[in-house]
């Protein structure tokens, strides 16, 4: 059965396909689907679409993992301009990291999710989890859970802050510092490390979806084994466990912006962000060179991830987008999807760089499954173009 849900914004000439796949899904979902759905290609924006009740393209939402997009591009432009080297340890710039065998692990190693470090024995406060150095300073003294570098993991809830406490202690600024200075504020991006208190009134809370009984069974599974690696990376194991759903909505988590799983963000801000990266925008030169992206989006990682038990694959600090999300684009896409839904990627190949927002929190996480059409027909529309 499908509902009555209007879909607003604009799209440019040649993009009418997107338009009408949007409305197609937004049809098939329940009357209170809200979501957001954005794109650039070589630096012009030719999608700007929402539905949803009182819903406009202003609106922010909490975008969980899709933060580390916005993390590993300050690490990148670190790394282009000379500030850090990947093959250097993780001690030169951090010296307590040696703690329990982590001495050899090199930057590289960690921003492609090998370190072992994918949460603490005895788990991490709330409080915590909304504070990147107090979990870098507690992740310092923690055994791995394997031995680094021989094997992948997804570092869910603790990646940020572990390569934002290098950034820290090489640079004297925070991920979130650096981020607004020289990416967020240039750009006037609506992403942010860190939410301004004025910036509250946009900000739609996560509503959880219900899950399937397969989709429920899998939760339940996960809370009745806590202290499985997977468990320990989401931090259900612990005084406190995590509701992943839940976690935009503490105003804490907002404010302070984890580098891991704080950020708020529109579609527009989304897009807008991995356009900047590879295109020209606004008359600025695009924020990486081509071999930086090249490097950062080349997988380092492949196979069997031992916290998702499933096969994945990493780039630096990103997802291989193309292998783990959408195969039908180009090699090297970098980008990040997040929990409640949202997909958020740039394809140098053709261009195009994609954002795309929901409400309503999908179970079990990641690029809600919409994505695979609506980002195959941008795609297919910018190579018509």
């Amino acid at each position: 059965m499908t509902q009555e849900i209007t879909v607003h914004g604009t799209v440019a000439d040649g993009y009418e396909a997107v338009r009408e796949e949007f409305a197609a899904f937004a049809a098939t979902e329940h009357m209170d689907y809200e979501g957001q759905l954005c794109a650039y290609v070589r630096g012009r924006r030719v999608v700007d679409l929402w539905a949803g009740d009182g819903v406009d393209g202003d609106c922010l939402y909490g975008v969980h993992s899709a933060t580390k997009g916005a993390a590993h591009l300050v690490v990148a432009m670190l790394v282009q301009d000379g500030t850090l080297e990947l093959d250097r340890k993780v001690t030169y710039y951090w010296p307590e990291f040696s703690a329990e065998g982590k001495g050899a692990l090199t930057l590289r190693d960690l921003l492609a999710h090998r370190a072992g470090l994918v949460g603490t024995d005895t788990g991490f406060t709330s409080a915590e989890l909304a504070d990147d150095r107090a979990m870098a300073e507690r992740l310092a003294d923690q055994r791995p859970f394997w031995r680094p570098g021989t094997a992948f993991g997804y570092h869910a809830l603790v990646i940020g802050a572990l390569t934002g406490e290098v950034v820290r202690r090489a640079t004297g600024h925070t991920t979130q510092e650096l981020y607004e200075e020289r990416v967020r504020a240039p750009y006037a991006l609506d992403f942010y490390l860190g939410l301004p208190a004025s910036r509250e009134p946009r900000f739609r809370t996560v509503q959880p979806m219900r899950p399937t009984a397969e989709q429920q069974a899998a939760l339940d599974a996960l809370r009745s084994a806590p202290h499985t690696l997977q468990a320990i990376a989401f931090n259900r194991h612990g005084p406190e466990p995590t509701d992943l759903a839940a976690l935009p909505n503490d105003r804490l988590v907002r404010a302070r912006g984890p580098a891991s799983i704080g950020g708020v963000a529109s579609a527009r801000g989304l897009a807008g962000l991995y356009a900047a990266v590879i295109s020209e925008v606004d008359e600025k030169a695009p924020l990486l060179k081509p071999d930086t992206v090249a490097e950062f989006g080349m997988v380092h990682s492949t196979g069997y991830d031992l916290v998702a038990r499933a096969h994945k694959s990493f780039g630096l600090g990103f997802q291989a987008t193309a292998d783990t999300w959408h195969p039908f684009l180009g090699a090297g896409t970098i980008g990040h999807s997040g929990a409640a839904g949202c997909q958020a990627f740039a394809d140098p190949r053709s261009g195009l760089a994609y954002g795309y927002t929901r409400r309503r929190f999908t179970y079990p996480g990641g690029a809600a499954p919409e994505n695979n059409r609506l980002a195959k027909a941008v795609h297919q529309a910018a190579q018509a173009s």
